[in-house]
Protein backbone atom coordinates (compact mmCIF):
# COMPACT_ATOMS: atom_id res chain seq x y z
CA UNK A 1 0.00 0.00 0.00
CA UNK A 2 1.41 3.35 -0.69
CA UNK A 3 1.81 6.27 1.16
CA UNK A 4 -1.10 7.86 3.13
CA UNK A 5 -1.71 11.05 2.87
CA UNK A 6 -4.96 12.92 4.02
CA UNK A 7 -6.99 15.00 2.17
CA UNK A 8 -5.77 18.45 2.74
CA UNK A 9 -2.26 17.12 2.51
CA UNK A 10 -2.79 15.41 -0.92
CA UNK A 11 -4.52 19.29 -1.97
CA UNK A 12 -2.12 20.80 -1.00
CA UNK A 13 1.05 19.02 -2.53
CA UNK A 14 -1.32 18.82 -6.22
CA UNK A 15 -1.59 22.69 -5.33
CA UNK A 16 2.08 23.01 -4.64
CA UNK A 17 3.40 21.36 -8.21
CA UNK A 18 0.47 22.36 -10.23
CA UNK A 19 1.37 26.18 -9.40
CA UNK A 20 4.64 25.68 -9.84
CA UNK A 21 4.70 23.94 -13.15
CA UNK A 22 2.26 26.52 -14.75
CA UNK A 23 3.57 30.30 -12.78
CA UNK A 24 2.02 32.14 -15.73
CA UNK A 25 0.24 30.92 -18.84
CA UNK A 26 -1.65 32.07 -22.05
CA UNK A 27 -4.90 30.41 -22.90
CA UNK A 28 -6.85 30.72 -25.71
CA UNK A 29 -10.71 29.80 -26.13
CA UNK A 30 -14.15 30.58 -26.46
CA UNK A 31 -15.66 32.79 -23.26
CA UNK A 32 -18.62 30.56 -21.70
CA UNK A 33 -20.60 30.34 -18.68
CA UNK A 34 -20.01 34.22 -17.80
CA UNK A 35 -21.37 35.23 -14.50
CA UNK A 36 -20.37 38.26 -12.25
CA UNK A 37 -20.72 38.18 -8.81
CA UNK A 38 -22.10 40.28 -6.23
CA UNK A 39 -18.37 41.15 -4.54
CA UNK A 40 -17.50 42.36 -8.02
CA UNK A 41 -15.57 39.69 -9.25
CA UNK A 42 -16.08 37.70 -13.26
CA UNK A 43 -16.45 34.15 -13.13
CA UNK A 44 -16.35 32.16 -16.50
CA UNK A 45 -14.88 29.39 -18.79
CA UNK A 46 -12.92 29.13 -21.77
CA UNK A 47 -13.47 26.45 -23.94
CA UNK A 48 -12.86 24.37 -27.64
CA UNK A 49 -14.02 21.38 -28.81
CA UNK A 50 -12.01 19.32 -26.87
CA UNK A 51 -12.09 20.62 -23.48
CA UNK A 52 -13.11 23.28 -20.81
CA UNK A 53 -11.32 24.98 -17.60
CA UNK A 54 -13.01 26.94 -15.25
CA UNK A 55 -11.30 30.66 -14.74
CA UNK A 56 -11.65 33.86 -12.58
CA UNK A 57 -10.94 37.67 -12.77
CA UNK A 58 -11.00 39.24 -9.69
CA UNK A 59 -12.05 42.74 -9.08
CA UNK A 60 -8.97 44.25 -8.99
CA UNK A 61 -8.22 43.56 -12.48
CA UNK A 62 -11.26 44.19 -14.25
CA UNK A 63 -10.41 47.98 -14.51
CA UNK A 64 -7.88 46.56 -17.22
CA UNK A 65 -10.54 45.52 -19.56
CA UNK A 66 -10.88 47.62 -22.79
CA UNK A 67 -14.01 45.47 -23.87
CA UNK A 68 -17.39 44.15 -22.44
CA UNK A 69 -16.89 40.34 -22.42
CA UNK A 70 -19.86 38.16 -23.25
CA UNK A 71 -20.66 34.58 -23.90
CA UNK A 72 -19.35 33.31 -27.22
CA UNK A 73 -16.44 35.41 -27.73
CA UNK A 74 -13.26 34.12 -28.82
CA UNK A 75 -10.16 35.42 -26.09
CA UNK A 76 -6.60 35.34 -25.26
CA UNK A 77 -6.63 34.70 -21.17
CA UNK A 78 -3.07 35.53 -19.36
CA UNK A 79 -2.85 34.44 -15.94
CA UNK A 80 -1.87 31.18 -13.47
CA UNK A 81 -3.12 27.99 -12.98
CA UNK A 82 -4.41 27.75 -9.43
CA UNK A 83 -5.74 25.23 -7.70
CA UNK A 84 -8.92 25.77 -5.09
CA UNK A 85 -8.33 23.71 -2.10
CA UNK A 86 -12.31 23.64 -0.93
CA UNK A 87 -13.72 22.17 -4.13
CA UNK A 88 -11.19 20.21 -5.42
CA UNK A 89 -10.57 21.78 -8.94
CA UNK A 90 -8.42 24.10 -10.43
CA UNK A 91 -8.90 26.87 -12.28
CA UNK A 92 -7.21 29.83 -14.30
CA UNK A 93 -6.70 32.91 -12.22
CA UNK A 94 -6.73 35.79 -14.87
CA UNK A 95 -4.87 39.05 -15.29
CA UNK A 96 -5.44 39.99 -18.56
CA UNK A 97 -7.79 39.38 -21.22
CA UNK A 98 -7.80 40.06 -24.89
CA UNK A 99 -10.24 39.73 -28.16
CA UNK A 100 -8.74 36.81 -30.00
CA UNK A 101 -11.81 37.13 -33.07
CA UNK A 102 -15.01 36.60 -33.27
CA UNK A 103 -16.47 33.47 -31.59
CA UNK A 104 -17.93 29.87 -33.01
CA UNK A 105 -20.98 30.11 -31.98
CA UNK A 106 -21.60 34.48 -32.17
CA UNK A 107 -19.82 33.74 -35.81
CA UNK A 108 -22.68 30.99 -36.35
CA UNK A 109 -25.25 32.85 -35.45
CA UNK A 110 -24.56 36.01 -37.26
CA UNK A 111 -24.46 34.24 -40.50
CA UNK A 112 -27.59 32.43 -39.33
CA UNK A 113 -29.04 35.48 -38.57
CA UNK A 114 -28.13 37.32 -42.12
CA UNK A 115 -29.22 34.42 -44.63
CA UNK A 116 -32.61 34.18 -42.66
CA UNK A 117 -33.56 37.68 -42.63
CA UNK A 118 -32.24 37.73 -46.40
CA UNK A 119 -35.37 35.39 -46.45
CA UNK A 120 -37.84 38.00 -45.13
CA UNK A 121 -38.23 36.16 -41.78
CA UNK A 122 -37.22 39.30 -39.94
CA UNK A 123 -39.52 41.86 -41.89
CA UNK A 124 -42.03 44.07 -39.56
CA UNK A 125 -44.84 43.35 -42.93
CA UNK A 126 -45.01 39.97 -41.44
CA UNK A 127 -45.89 40.69 -38.19
CA UNK A 128 -48.93 40.25 -36.75
CA UNK A 129 -50.94 42.28 -34.04
CA UNK A 130 -50.95 40.45 -30.60
CA UNK A 131 -54.50 40.02 -29.59
CA UNK A 132 -56.04 42.57 -27.12
CA UNK A 133 -58.35 40.15 -25.60
CA UNK A 134 -56.91 36.90 -25.57
CA UNK A 135 -59.19 33.53 -24.55
CA UNK A 136 -56.16 31.20 -24.59
CA UNK A 137 -52.54 31.39 -24.30
CA UNK A 138 -50.27 28.47 -25.28
CA UNK A 139 -46.94 28.71 -23.59
CA UNK A 140 -44.30 26.87 -25.21
CA UNK A 141 -41.60 26.27 -22.35
CA UNK A 142 -40.31 23.27 -19.55
CA UNK A 143 -43.20 22.65 -17.68
CA UNK A 144 -41.26 22.46 -14.81
CA UNK A 145 -39.67 25.06 -15.05
CA UNK A 146 -39.84 28.62 -13.19
CA UNK A 147 -40.47 30.12 -17.10
CA UNK A 148 -44.17 29.02 -16.64
CA UNK A 149 -44.43 29.52 -13.04
CA UNK A 150 -44.51 32.92 -13.63
CA UNK A 151 -46.43 33.23 -15.93
CA UNK A 152 -49.47 31.52 -14.22
CA UNK A 153 -48.59 33.25 -11.42
CA UNK A 154 -49.32 36.48 -13.56
CA UNK A 155 -52.33 35.79 -15.21
CA UNK A 156 -54.14 34.69 -12.19
CA UNK A 157 -53.31 37.56 -10.95
CA UNK A 158 -54.18 39.68 -13.93
CA UNK A 159 -56.64 38.11 -15.88
CA UNK A 160 -58.01 35.22 -14.16
CA UNK A 161 -60.83 34.29 -16.64
CA UNK A 162 -57.79 33.70 -19.27
CA UNK A 163 -57.34 30.15 -20.08
CA UNK A 164 -53.73 28.74 -20.29
CA UNK A 165 -52.28 25.47 -22.27
CA UNK A 166 -48.84 24.36 -21.47
CA UNK A 167 -47.09 22.60 -24.83
CA UNK A 168 -44.31 20.65 -22.99
CA UNK A 169 -41.28 21.32 -24.66
CA UNK A 170 -37.20 20.62 -22.99
CA UNK A 171 -35.77 24.34 -23.34
CA UNK A 172 -31.69 23.18 -23.92
CA UNK A 173 -29.54 21.04 -25.39
CA UNK A 174 -29.61 18.74 -29.12
CA UNK A 175 -32.85 17.64 -28.50
CA UNK A 176 -34.71 20.76 -27.60
CA UNK A 177 -35.21 22.67 -30.78
CA UNK A 178 -36.72 20.06 -32.94
CA UNK A 179 -39.29 19.55 -29.78
CA UNK A 180 -39.86 23.55 -29.55
CA UNK A 181 -40.45 24.05 -33.55
CA UNK A 182 -42.73 20.74 -33.52
CA UNK A 183 -45.00 21.89 -30.15
CA UNK A 184 -45.53 25.59 -32.40
CA UNK A 185 -46.66 23.54 -35.15
CA UNK A 186 -48.58 21.56 -33.68
CA UNK A 187 -50.51 24.87 -31.71
CA UNK A 188 -51.13 25.84 -35.07
CA UNK A 189 -52.21 22.70 -36.39
CA UNK A 190 -54.87 22.12 -33.33
CA UNK A 191 -55.41 26.32 -33.01
CA UNK A 192 -55.02 25.40 -29.58
CA UNK A 193 -54.42 29.04 -28.77
CA UNK A 194 -55.06 32.98 -29.58
CA UNK A 195 -51.37 33.76 -28.49
CA UNK A 196 -48.60 31.70 -28.30
CA UNK A 197 -45.60 32.46 -25.53
CA UNK A 198 -42.26 30.70 -26.86
CA UNK A 199 -39.00 31.14 -24.12
CA UNK A 200 -37.52 30.08 -20.84
CA UNK A 201 -35.64 31.71 -17.68
CA UNK A 202 -32.04 33.07 -18.22
CA UNK A 203 -28.98 31.17 -19.24
CA UNK A 204 -25.38 30.93 -20.73
CA UNK A 205 -25.08 31.48 -24.24
CA UNK A 206 -24.91 27.82 -24.71
CA UNK A 207 -28.71 27.24 -22.79
CA UNK A 208 -30.30 29.66 -25.41
CA UNK A 209 -29.23 28.36 -28.54
CA UNK A 210 -32.01 26.09 -29.06
CA UNK A 211 -34.31 29.52 -29.81
CA UNK A 212 -31.78 30.58 -32.70
CA UNK A 213 -31.41 27.13 -34.27
CA UNK A 214 -33.24 27.39 -38.21
CA UNK A 215 -36.39 24.81 -37.42
CA UNK A 216 -37.65 27.12 -34.54
CA UNK A 217 -37.16 30.46 -36.24
CA UNK A 218 -38.75 29.00 -38.73
CA UNK A 219 -42.06 27.62 -37.09
CA UNK A 220 -41.89 31.07 -35.28
CA UNK A 221 -42.36 33.00 -38.59
CA UNK A 222 -44.91 30.67 -40.18
CA UNK A 223 -47.29 30.81 -37.05
CA UNK A 224 -50.18 32.01 -37.58
CA UNK A 225 -51.17 32.24 -34.06
CA UNK A 226 -49.04 35.64 -33.09
CA UNK A 227 -45.81 34.54 -31.42
CA UNK A 228 -44.32 36.09 -28.35
CA UNK A 229 -41.10 35.54 -28.12
CA UNK A 230 -39.51 35.48 -24.08
CA UNK A 231 -35.83 34.18 -24.10
CA UNK A 232 -34.09 34.90 -20.83
CA UNK A 233 -33.38 38.04 -19.07
CA UNK A 234 -33.69 41.51 -20.44
CA UNK A 235 -30.00 41.26 -22.05
CA UNK A 236 -29.96 38.00 -23.48
CA UNK A 237 -31.15 37.88 -27.17
CA UNK A 238 -32.26 34.77 -30.04
CA UNK A 239 -33.07 34.81 -33.52
CA UNK A 240 -36.70 33.45 -32.20
CA UNK A 241 -36.77 37.44 -31.04
CA UNK A 242 -36.22 38.80 -34.49
CA UNK A 243 -38.91 35.66 -35.87
CA UNK A 244 -41.56 36.65 -33.59
CA UNK A 245 -44.19 39.38 -33.74
CA UNK A 246 -43.33 40.55 -30.22
CA UNK A 247 -39.91 40.22 -28.39
CA UNK A 248 -40.93 39.95 -24.35
CA UNK A 249 -37.91 41.26 -22.44
CA UNK A 250 -38.49 37.96 -19.98
CA UNK A 251 -41.15 35.34 -19.39
CA UNK A 252 -42.92 37.74 -16.57
CA UNK A 253 -42.84 40.61 -19.23
CA UNK A 254 -44.40 38.56 -21.84
CA UNK A 255 -47.14 37.52 -19.52
CA UNK A 256 -47.99 41.13 -18.47
CA UNK A 257 -48.08 42.11 -21.88
CA UNK A 258 -50.75 39.51 -22.81
CA UNK A 259 -52.66 40.98 -19.84
CA UNK A 260 -52.34 44.32 -19.77
CA UNK A 261 -55.16 45.26 -22.50
CA UNK A 262 -57.32 43.87 -19.73
CA UNK A 263 -56.52 45.67 -16.91
CA UNK A 264 -55.80 48.81 -18.48
CA UNK A 265 -59.93 48.73 -19.22
CA UNK A 266 -61.10 48.02 -16.14
CA UNK A 267 -59.03 50.78 -14.82
CA UNK A 268 -60.27 52.86 -17.65
CA UNK A 269 -63.47 52.09 -16.55
CA UNK A 270 -63.05 52.72 -12.99
CA UNK A 271 -61.23 55.93 -14.05
CA UNK A 272 -64.34 57.13 -15.47
CA UNK A 273 -66.41 56.44 -12.80
CA UNK A 274 -64.15 58.00 -10.14
CA UNK A 275 -64.92 61.44 -12.53
CA UNK A 276 -68.42 61.09 -12.91
CA UNK A 277 -68.56 60.84 -8.82
CA UNK A 278 -66.05 63.45 -8.65
CA UNK A 279 -67.82 65.90 -10.73
CA UNK A 280 -71.23 65.67 -9.60
CA UNK A 281 -69.44 66.16 -6.08
CA UNK A 282 -68.49 69.47 -7.51
CA UNK A 283 -71.21 70.70 -9.03
CA UNK A 284 -73.34 70.28 -5.93
CA UNK A 285 -70.87 71.78 -3.60
CA UNK A 286 -71.28 74.67 -6.49
CA UNK A 287 -75.11 74.87 -6.38
CA UNK A 288 -74.62 75.02 -2.32
CA UNK A 289 -72.51 77.69 -2.41
CA UNK A 290 -74.53 79.80 -4.62
CA UNK A 291 -77.47 79.53 -2.45
CA UNK A 292 -75.53 80.69 0.68
CA UNK A 293 -75.81 84.35 -0.47
CA UNK A 294 -79.43 84.55 -0.69
CA UNK A 295 -82.00 85.75 1.87
CA UNK A 296 -84.90 83.26 2.96
CA UNK A 297 -87.19 85.72 2.04
CA UNK A 298 -85.74 86.16 -2.34
CA UNK A 299 -84.96 82.87 -1.76
CA UNK A 300 -87.73 81.26 -3.38
CA UNK A 301 -87.95 83.61 -6.18
CA UNK A 302 -84.70 83.25 -7.35
CA UNK A 303 -84.17 79.66 -7.06
CA UNK A 304 -87.77 79.90 -9.67
CA UNK A 305 -86.47 82.07 -11.53
CA UNK A 306 -82.93 81.21 -12.01
CA UNK A 307 -81.61 78.53 -10.95
CA UNK A 308 -84.28 75.75 -10.49
CA UNK A 309 -84.32 75.39 -14.66
CA UNK A 310 -80.86 74.95 -14.57
CA UNK A 311 -81.12 72.35 -11.46
CA UNK A 312 -83.30 70.18 -12.69
CA UNK A 313 -81.80 70.05 -16.04
CA UNK A 314 -78.55 69.31 -14.30
CA UNK A 315 -80.48 66.77 -12.61
CA UNK A 316 -81.53 65.60 -15.66
CA UNK A 317 -77.91 64.96 -16.88
CA UNK A 318 -76.83 63.75 -13.91
CA UNK A 319 -79.53 61.42 -14.23
CA UNK A 320 -78.63 60.53 -18.10
CA UNK A 321 -75.05 60.04 -17.01
CA UNK A 322 -75.45 58.31 -14.06
CA UNK A 323 -77.84 55.73 -16.17
CA UNK A 324 -75.32 55.58 -18.96
CA UNK A 325 -72.52 54.22 -16.58
CA UNK A 326 -74.59 51.75 -15.04
CA UNK A 327 -75.81 50.24 -18.23
CA UNK A 328 -71.99 50.57 -19.71
CA UNK A 329 -70.89 48.61 -16.38
CA UNK A 330 -73.99 46.13 -16.67
CA UNK A 331 -72.78 45.41 -20.33
CA UNK A 332 -69.37 44.75 -19.67
CA UNK A 333 -70.60 42.75 -16.41
CA UNK A 334 -72.90 40.72 -18.89
CA UNK A 335 -69.83 40.26 -21.01
CA UNK A 336 -67.52 39.39 -18.96
CA UNK A 337 -70.12 36.33 -17.14
CA UNK A 338 -70.70 35.13 -20.78
CA UNK A 339 -67.05 35.03 -21.77
CA UNK A 340 -66.53 33.39 -18.27
CA UNK A 341 -69.66 31.29 -19.28
CA UNK A 342 -67.83 30.11 -22.34
CA UNK A 343 -64.42 29.31 -21.25
CA UNK A 344 -65.40 27.09 -18.32
CA UNK A 345 -67.91 25.51 -20.93
CA UNK A 346 -65.63 24.47 -23.14
CA UNK A 347 -62.98 23.48 -20.62
CA UNK A 348 -61.62 20.05 -21.16
CA UNK A 349 -61.89 19.71 -17.30
CA UNK A 350 -65.42 19.09 -17.79
CA UNK A 351 -65.26 16.07 -20.15
CA UNK A 352 -62.76 14.30 -17.77
CA UNK A 353 -65.15 14.43 -14.75
CA UNK A 354 -67.64 12.76 -16.79
CA UNK A 355 -65.69 10.18 -17.01
CA UNK A 356 -63.46 11.08 -20.13
CA UNK A 357 -59.62 10.50 -20.98
CA UNK A 358 -57.18 11.55 -23.23
CA UNK A 359 -55.42 9.12 -25.12
CA UNK A 360 -51.14 9.81 -26.34
CA UNK A 361 -49.90 7.37 -28.70
CA UNK A 362 -46.08 7.63 -27.62
CA UNK A 363 -44.59 6.32 -30.49
CA UNK A 364 -45.98 9.11 -32.17
CA UNK A 365 -46.28 11.46 -29.43
CA UNK A 366 -50.10 12.74 -30.65
CA UNK A 367 -53.50 12.43 -29.41
CA UNK A 368 -55.10 9.39 -30.40
CA UNK A 369 -58.85 9.78 -31.89
CA UNK A 370 -59.18 7.05 -34.29
CA UNK A 371 -58.13 3.44 -33.76
CA UNK A 372 -56.55 3.45 -37.46
CA UNK A 373 -54.16 5.81 -35.88
CA UNK A 374 -51.88 3.21 -33.18
CA UNK A 375 -50.72 -0.46 -34.04
CA UNK A 376 -50.66 -3.51 -32.35
CA UNK A 377 -47.94 -3.21 -29.64
CA UNK A 378 -48.08 0.64 -29.76
CA UNK A 379 -47.60 2.25 -25.89
CA UNK A 380 -50.74 4.41 -24.85
CA UNK A 381 -50.67 7.23 -21.61
CA UNK A 382 -53.90 7.47 -20.61
CA UNK A 383 -54.56 10.71 -18.69
CA UNK A 384 -57.86 10.81 -16.91
CA UNK A 385 -58.74 13.50 -14.70
CA UNK A 386 -55.69 12.54 -11.65
CA UNK A 387 -53.19 10.18 -12.21
CA UNK A 388 -51.81 8.74 -15.47
CA UNK A 389 -52.45 4.99 -16.96
CA UNK A 390 -49.73 3.01 -19.19
CA UNK A 391 -51.68 0.75 -21.14
CA UNK A 392 -50.52 -1.53 -24.56
CA UNK A 393 -52.19 -2.13 -27.48
CA UNK A 394 -53.88 -5.49 -28.05
CA UNK A 395 -55.99 -5.24 -30.64
CA UNK A 396 -57.71 -2.67 -32.96
CA UNK A 397 -61.44 -2.19 -34.25
CA UNK A 398 -62.23 0.56 -36.38
CA UNK A 399 -66.03 1.64 -36.66
CA UNK A 400 -68.04 0.94 -39.51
Amino acid sequence: MGQRFTVSELTGLIRQNLEAAFPLVTVEGELSNLRPSSTGHLYFSLKDPGAKIDGVMFKNRLSSLTFEPRDGMLLQVRGRISVYPQRGGYQLVCDEMALAGEGTILLTLERRKRALAAEGLFDEDRKKPIPRFPRTVGVVSSPTGAAVRDILNILRRRAGGVRVIVLPAPVQGDEAAPVIARRIEQANQWKLADVLIVGRGGGSLEDLLPFSEEAVVRAVAASEIPVISAVGHEIDHALSDLAADLRAPTPSAAAELVSASREETLDWIRGIAGLLREGTRSRLERARLLLKPFSPTDLEYRFRTILQPRLVRFDDLKETLLENVRDRIAGLRRGLELVRAALEAGSPLLALERGFSVVVNERTGRTVRRAGEVLRGDRLSIVPLEGRIGAVVETTEESR
